[in-house]
C-alpha cells in the first residue's frame, strides 16, 4: 500500500506540473517547484490585523461589536484589529471543526478622513504589506477571518491587512455591493498612493476575492491612468481569486494596466457555480473567474485553472479552502517580492 507521505509527494508533483503550462514563465525561477519555504507567519506571531475600510462604524470609537456594518462611512477610515489566532494543539483543531479558527477580539480607535491613509502607511513599519480585498455578501468579520486565514494560510512574513468595503452581507443584494464596490474606488486608490509615497514602505500585495477583483482592477487602472508607471511600482503581486468581473469589463480593464498586467495571476474555475449565478443575474455574459485559461492568458495574465481542485459545492474560496491553491498565492507572492 502506498504511505500517507509518498501519496503526499506524488500529489504535490502533480500539482506543480498540472500548474506549470499556466506559471510557465516561473519555472525558471523555481517558483512553480515548491521551493518557497514553509515558516510561520507574522500574524500567528502577533494577532493584529490592519484595517482600512469604507463601512460606517457601528458605534463608538473604538467601536463595539460587530463594530462595522454595511452602511457607507464618510470616506476611508483605518483602524487595528486585534484577532483571535486559532488553537493549534490537537484538541484546539478538533473544536475548530465547530468553533471556527480565527475571530475578531477587538478594534482600536479609528481614524477618519484625509489621515487614514497615512496612519495605514505608518502602521506598516517598513514591511511587506499582504492586503486582502473581499467579495459579494461578506461582513466585516468574515471579511476579518478570511484576511487572517489567507495571510496564515500563505505564511506571509509581513504585515496582514484588510481592505473591506460595505457590503450588505446578504444574498440578494448583488446590486447594491457592486455599487459599494466601485463606490468604494477612490479610498481604496488614495490608500494605495500613501503606501507608495511612504518612504519607509515595503513592497505591497493584493489578493482579491470575487467582486473585490472588480474594485480592485477599476482602482488599479484608475492609479496607473493617474499617476503613471511610478505609482504602482511599489505594488508586487496581484492576485484576482474567482473574479466576478463581466469578460468583456476585465479585458478593457488589463489592457489599460498595459505591462503591469504581467503583476496580475488570476486564479480560475469553470466549474463555478456562484460565477454562474452572478453571470446569470448580470445578463448572460461570462465571467473573468470562469473563463477558459486561454481566453485569460491571451491578456498577458498568469493563470492558474483551479477547475480540478474543487469538491465543494461552490468551488468559489478555493484560494482559502485547498493548499494547492493557496500555493499559487505563496509563489505569486514570492515572485512579486523579488519583482518578477
Amino acid at each position: 500500500m502506498t504511505s500517507d507521505a509518498t501519496r503526499r509527494s506524488f500529489l504535490r508533483l502533480a500539482t506543480a506540473a498540472a500548474l506549470a503550462p499556466t506559471l510557465s514563465a516561473c519555472v525558471m525561477d523555481g517558483l512553480a517547484t515548491g521551493t518557497v519555504a514553509e515558516t510561520q507567519s507574522a500574524l500567528d506571531v502577533s494577532p493584529v490585523l490592519l484595517v482600512a475600510t469604507t463601512r460606517k462604524p457601528v458605534s463608538g470609537n473604538p467601536p463595539k461589536a460587530p463594530f462595522f456594518g454595511s452602511d457607507r462611512g464618510r470616506g476611508l477610515s483605518f483602524t487595528e484589529a486585534r484577532m483571535s489566532a486559532p488553537d493549534r494543539s490537537l484538541i484546539g483543531k478538533v473544536s475548530a471543526v465547530v468553533s471556527g479558527d480565527w475571530g475578531v477580539r477587538s478594534v482600536g480607535e479609528v481614524t477618519t478622513g484625509a489621515a487614514a491613509a497615512s496612519a495605514f502607511a505608518q502602521a506598516t513599519f517598513g514591511r511587506d504589506v499582504l492586503i486582502y480585498v473581499h467579495g459579494y455578501r461578506e461582513s466585516f468579520e468574515s471579511a476579518a477571518v478570511s484576511a487572517a486565514r489567507l495571510s496564515d494560510g500563505v505564511r506571509f512574513a509581513g504585515a496582514s491587512a484588510l481592505f473591506t468595503w460595505p457590503s450588505a452581507a446578504a444574498t440578494f443584494d448583488y446590486g447594491y455591493d457592486r455599487e459599494s464596490a466601485l463606490w468604494s474606488r477612490d479610498a481604496f486608490q488614495d490608500l494605495l498612493k500613501a503606501f507608495a509615497s511612504s518612504p519607509s514602505g515595503g513592497r505591497i500585495h493584493i489578493v482579491a476575492h470575487s467582486m473585490g477583483t472588480l474594485l480592485t482592477l477599476e482602482t488599479l487602472r484608475m492609479l496607473r491612468a493617474e499617476a503613471g508607471e511610478a505609482a504602482v511600482a511599489r505594488i508586487g503581486a496581484v492576485v484576482l481569486a474567482a473574479p466576478d468581473i463581466d469578460i468583456d469589463l476585465f479585458t478593457n480593464g488589463v489592457e489599460r494596466l498595459g505591462p503591469d498586467a504581467k503583476r496580475i495571476t488570476v486564479i480560475s474555475a469553470t466549474n463555478d457555480r456562484a460565477l454562474e449565478i452572478s453571470g446569470a443575474i448580470a445578463g448572460g455574459i461570462v465571467r473573468a473567474g470562469a473563463a477558459d485559461r486561454e481566453r485569460l492568458e491571451a491578456l498577458g495574465v498568469r493563470v492558474a485553472d483551479a477547475s480540478d481542485y474543487g469538491g465543494g459545492l461552490f468551488n468559489h474560496d478555493l484560494f482559502l479552502t485547498n493548499k494547492d491553491v493557496q500555493g499559487v498565492v505563496k509563489r505569486a507572492i514570492a515572485r512579486g517580492s523579488n519583482g518578477g
